[in-house]
This record gives structure tokens, sequence and C-alpha cells, in this order.
């Protein structure tokens, strides 16, 4: 995924830009970058952070940087914020999103007499610089802007910093949020909503789907409608959002804690202790403990000192070792003990497989898992909130392709719990991955918990619907 945040103040903002945009940090791990317009010019610097902190990486470059009007972002895909000279005149841009089309974009760009892109590692092109390359061929920022939003099979959600103000843009389905805080003298816009506080900014409005807005330190001037229909991330509940932030008016934490009460309200496991995989999992155990009575319990800590990132290395050796490295059991809690852990989901499977090996290694007498989602059966088309390579890296995948012989059985009857199929691809999935029993959360309680209507929330990777 990626994270952005932006600032137009009366005054200097460098410090806000640089707090607000690590408070993305939970976003992604490869790449973090600020840009800043001093009056003259831009002041940039772009780090690898996949081995830091954020706020580490920036710290010495602060000095070097002052101005009222900046943005910052966290990149799990490439460096940014990139500075553009055009005939629109000098900008830096950053984006959030996915380009499915970036091949066909590239072909069409270079049949209209485009010179070059500059290629990245492994020869691909940077989504950000397309980004500005088909808002360069139009006469406006407001004209180019919606021009992206167009052409790209995806989604983009961006920031644009000028010497006017920062442009900001919702994807064209709202997948991502896109958010505007505010305070006495300055105006932020955040993908994250749990970057307000502490900065001193109350939410004034949330972009809609498509919208564009342009804030100055002045206001904010709304330079193109919403559009009506709207596809928001599941996810960003279930899994990746930060607890206190919110989209749609709908709080992460507050979702985490009624969707644990609907997993427990259809279960009937006779139980020890809940206990939630750290982080995301830790709130919907929290739920599904108060609706059954059943004491919270914390097995096993998260050692956070050193592992404080919750996103992964994209190697899948290395990740299933600093996976295991954070994690330090309390034996006290886990001999004996029949153990039932909420996670958000499992992809997978790898990990949880070896955390379960861990605690029957300290005596557990009974691990039982619950996901807080669907079994995940498609790959996200739409955001890079996985790296997965193929669709058939998912656990649930696996066990079709092993149920039915092939990697191209239908798959509908297993999307569906009330099948036998469906109950089928659950059992081997317990059995594979060695746990007690397993029950996954259904898809029209996990959407009761969020509080939208279905038609407003994206769930294509559980039910292939688009």
């Amino acid at each position: 995924m990626g994270g952005l945040f932006g600032v137009v103040s009366k005054e200097d903002c460098v410090m806000d830009i640089y707090f607000g945009t690590d408070y993305h940090s939970h976003l992604g791990t490869c790449r973090g970058g600020m840009a800043v317009w001093s009056g003259n010019g831009f002041s940039r610097y772009i780090h690898n952070i996949e081995n830091t902190q954020f706020r580490a990486k920036f710290e010495c470059d602060l000095a070097e940087m002052s101005g009222n009007m900046g943005i910052g972002c966290i990149s799990d895909t490439e460096a940014q914020p990139l500075t553009v000279n055009s005939h629109l005149g000098h900008y830096a841009i950053t984006t959030v999103g996915r380009i499915n089309n970036m091949q066909a974009l590239v072909k069409k760009a270079f049949a209209g007499n485009f010179v070059h892109f500059l290629e990245m590692s492994r020869g691909e092109i940077n989504p950000t610089e397309m980004a500005a390359t088909l808002i360069d061929r139009e006469d406006s920022f407001k004209e180019g802007i919606l021009k992206v939003q167009e052409a790209v099979d995806g989604s983009c959600t961006m920031l644009i910093l000028t010497p006017e103000g920062i442009y900001a843009s919702r994807d064209r389905m709202g997948r991502t949020p896109l958010l505007i805080g505010e305070k006495e003298g300055a105006l932020c816009a955040a993908f994250e909503s749990c970057a307000f506080p502490n900065l001193g900014y109350r939410l004034k409005y949330e972009l809609g789907p498509g919208e564009v807005v342009l804030l100055t330190p002045d206001g904010m001037e709304k330079i193109s409608p919403p559009r009506s229909k709207m596809k928001i991330c599941a996810f960003l509940w279930v899994y990746y959002g930060y607890p206190s932030s919110a989209y749609e008016g709908k709080n992460v934490e507050n979702m985490r804690y009624r969707n644990g009460a609907l997993l427990a309200r259809n279960d009937d496991v006779e139980i020890d202790v809940v206990a939630g995989i750290p982080d995301s999992g830790v709130a919907h155990a929290i739920g599904y403990s108060n609706e059954s009575r059943v004491p919270f319990g914390r097995p096993f800590i998260k050692y956070t000192p050193t592992w404080a990132r919750s996103f992964m290395p994209q190697d899948q050796s290395i990740r299933n070792l600093v996976a295991r490295m954070k994690i330090t059991p309390i034996p006290e809690l886990v001999e004996d003990k029949r153990l039932l852990f909420c996670d958000d989901s499992i992809v997978r499977g790898t990990q949880m497989r070896e955390t379960v090996e861990l605690l029957y290694g300290y005596k557990a007498k009974e691990v039982h898992i619950r996901p807080a989602c669907p079994p995940l059966l498609f790959g996200c088309k739409y955001l890079n909130f996985s790296r997965s390579r193929s669709e058939m890296d998912l656990v649930a995948r696996q066990a079709i392709k092993q149920l039915e012989g092939n990697e191209s059985a239908p798959l509908d009857e297993y999307s569906d719990p009330k099948t036998e199929k469906y109950g089928c691809m659950i059992e081997w999935i317990r059995k594979e991955l060695n746990f007690t029993s397993l029950r996954y959360q259904n898809l029209y309680d996990m959407l009761e918990a969020i509080g939208l209507p279905e038609d407003k929330v994206c769930t294509y990777c559980w039910s292939g619907r688009e």
C-alpha cells in the first residue's frame, strides 16, 4: 500500500508534514519522501526506509527544509514525491493506488510523441511519473487530474503541490480514503485521520470518489464534484487501517469490536482464553471476548522495541523469519490452555502455521483460529495491499487446487459458506495449518460490522464480484 499527507499553512509547516507523514508508516516499508515549497523552489528528500523508521531517516533533513506548503508519502512501490517542470508549471506529486494498464498507457504516450519514461528497478515505470505525464498533456491541473481518473485501470489517489496550493484528488471509485483536516491557519490532506489529533487538526471534509479540491492557506476550493458510485476497500477496517482512523464516518477500532462480537455470536466452541494475533487481530479478539464472556489474554506479545513495523519484507523466507522473531510467547499463559485466536485474515498461511507450532511447542492444549474476514480467493486488482505474485499463493486457492486437482476450477461454490465445497475447503486449510478448529467470518457479518451499504464497499478479494 502507501500513505500520503499534505499541509498548507500561513506559517512554516515542515514539522506537521514530518509527523503527519510518519503517522502513515504502518502502510508501507520501502520508501518515504517529503517535498516542501519554499517560495522559490522545492526542497525534496526521498529515503529507503526498509530497515529503519521514517522519523529517523528524515530527522537530519528538517534543518534544510522550510516552507508553508508541502507533501509527504510512504510507499511500498516507488520513490516519490516526484518534482516536475512542465507547461503547467513547477509542481511535486505523490500518488497511492495501482495502474493495471501501464503498458497500454506507455504505448499511447509514445504514439503521441512522448519522448521517454525513466525506469525503476526491474525496468518498471514509476506509476507516479505516469500520472504526471497524463496530467501534463492537458491544459490545466483540473483537466489533467480528471484525465488520470478516466485513463487509469485500477486506482489513483493523489496530492499535487504547486506554488498556489495543493490539489487533492481521491481515486475514481473511492477505494482509498482522502480526508481534509483543519486547524487555525492551516489545512491538511491525509489518507489516515489518525494523523489529525496530535497535530491539532480536526476533520473538516472527506472527499468523495473522484472528487478534486484545491487547498490554499486561505481555505479549500472544490474543483470537481464527487462521483455517485463508491467501492471503498473493506480491508481498511479489517486489516491495514490504523485503529484511531475513520473512513466514511466509520471508526476502525469500533468496526473490529463489532466484527469480533459477530464472530462470537455465531460460535459455540469451549475455550479458556481469547487472544488476538498482534496487532490488527487484537481488537477483533476484544470484541469476541466481550460478546462470549470468555477472558481476553495475551499468550504471546509482539516485541516492539526493534520490530515495530507492521508490514513485512518482500522476500518470503525473510518475511517468515521476521514474523517469527517478532513474537515472544508467555509460557505460563499457554500451557494446558484451550486458546482461541482472532486474526485479521489468513493469506498464505505460512506465518499462522508457524505461530500454531510455536504454541503447541509450549504445550497449548488446543488452538482455535477465527479470521475476521472470509477466505481470500482473489488477488486485489485495485490496490497494492498485497505483494503476492500469484493468486495461487493464497491458502484457500491451494486448498481448492488440491480438492479439485487443477487450478482453474469454478470458485462460486467455494465463496458460499452454505455449500459442501466451502466446508471441504475450510477443513483442508484446518488440517494443513494444524488448527484445532477454524471458522471464518462471513461476508454479511463483516459488512454489518463496517456499517456501510454493501454496494459501497469493495469485497472483490472474497467474492470475485466487481
